[in-house]
């Protein structure tokens, strides 16, 4: 297995000028086949997924599954790779790079009606995870999204699901999506200088960044959607976030790899709900802590009301999710979307059964 954990910034005016600390996840998914259900070294069923960060705690069953052996007693050799934004593992998705993407399940609308056929299979999530942090610096200036206007506000990537809430509070709000300006600043180290030095006056991110930041009392929450009931309050109802999707065509034609990965998944899911914070980060690697493991266990704890315990799609999430879209995106405005299309329960259920 390889793992890179790789944060780009793109700041605004040369502000912030950070380059990206690895820069080989592009060239491990690049030697992925769409093709796919093969052996791997005699270890089971070859499958590559990219995740959308793999140390966000809002995608930790992914890595998770993999420490607890649940992907193995499956029959399965799975690659996770990772890239900082989930904009970028539904590009190595959809260029078949991978056979899955650890991301939003946001994405899966966007490219319908771009004439992609994607869906959700294994729903980690009821909640975004994410959280709307604002700077010391600017605390005062913004105390709600009505003050978005003309503020530089931090997403993970163009077109990222960081970027999709972002534009949505702004809207929501009545402010118009061109009267700020998101940078692109991924997530981690990148997020946390850029809050610092100035490059942006708050923005959106999850744990374990969230919980760096409040220990730095480099910033202070302005938004939580790390729970039903936050997600539920600035968005109008549960919004399925973080999931495994994949294409339609490849489940289609992989049923039985598809299977495999969603009883690994859910089995994670049910020991997430079991064990306490403190046992889920025992499970993770050392690195993933930073050299904090009680700040690491904080975060956990702090997100994982966000996450199902049996991978099924919330009731009304879909219809969350494509209001939320519908506000800002003028592509899904003026589009009919199949929301029965972007995610499917046939093998979860299977799983729960």
């Amino acid at each position: 297995m390889r793992t890179t954990a790789r944060y780009t910034a793109v700041a605004a005016a040369g502000l912030l000028a950070l380059s990206s600390l690895t820069a080989c996840a592009n060239d491990a998914a690049g030697s992925a086949s769409s093709g796919a259900d093969i052996k791997g070294d005699g270890k089971g069923t070859k499958v590559k997924i990219m995740v959308g960060g793999l140390d966000k705690v809002i995608y930790l069953p992914a890595m998770l599954t993999q420490r607890l052996g649940y992907f193995d007693a499956e029959g399965l050799d799975v690659e996770l790779l990772s890239e900082p934004a989930g904009v970028q593992a539904e590009t190595a998705l959809v260029s078949g790079q991978v056979q899955g993407a650890v991301g939003f399940y946001d994405h899966t609308l966007d490219l319908q009606v771009k004439g992609k056929e994607v869906e959700s299979v294994v729903q980690f999530s009821q909640a975004p995870g994410e959280v709307e942090i604002v700077s010391t610096k600017a605390e005062d200036d913004i105390t709600s999204p009505k003050d978005f206007k003309g503020k530089k506000l931090g997403i993970t990537g163009l077109g990222s699901s960081t970027d999709f809430l972002t534009k949505y509070l702004a809207v929501k709000n009545g402010v118009k999506v061109s009267e700020f300006t998101p940078v692109a600043v991924g997530a981690g180290p990148t997020f946390i200088a850029a809050l610092q030095q100035g490059a942006i006056d708050g923005g959106m991110t999850t744990d374990p960044t969230v919980a760096t930041i409040l220990d730095k009392k480099a910033g202070k929450i302005l938004l939580d959607m790390r729970t039903p009931e936050g997600s539920q309050e600035a968005l109008g109802g549960p919004y399925p976030s973080s999931s495994l999707y994949m294409q339609t065509s490849w489940v289609n034609g992989h049923k039985d790899t598809v299977q495999k990965l969603a009883n690994a998944f859910v089995k994670t899911l049910k020991w997430m709900s079991t064990h306490s914070a403190s046992d889920i980060a025992d499970k993770m690697p050392a690195d993933y802590s930073q050299g904090n493991k009680m700040l690491y266990s904080v975060a956990i704890k702090n997100t994982l009301p966000m996450f199902t315990k049996d991978g099924v799609m919330p009731k009304n999430g879909p219809e969350t999710v494509e209001k939320v879209l519908k506000a800002f995106n003028p592509n899904i405005q003026n589009a009919k979307v199949d929301l029965g299309k972007t995610y499917t329960t046939e093998f979860v259920q299977k799983a729960t059964g």
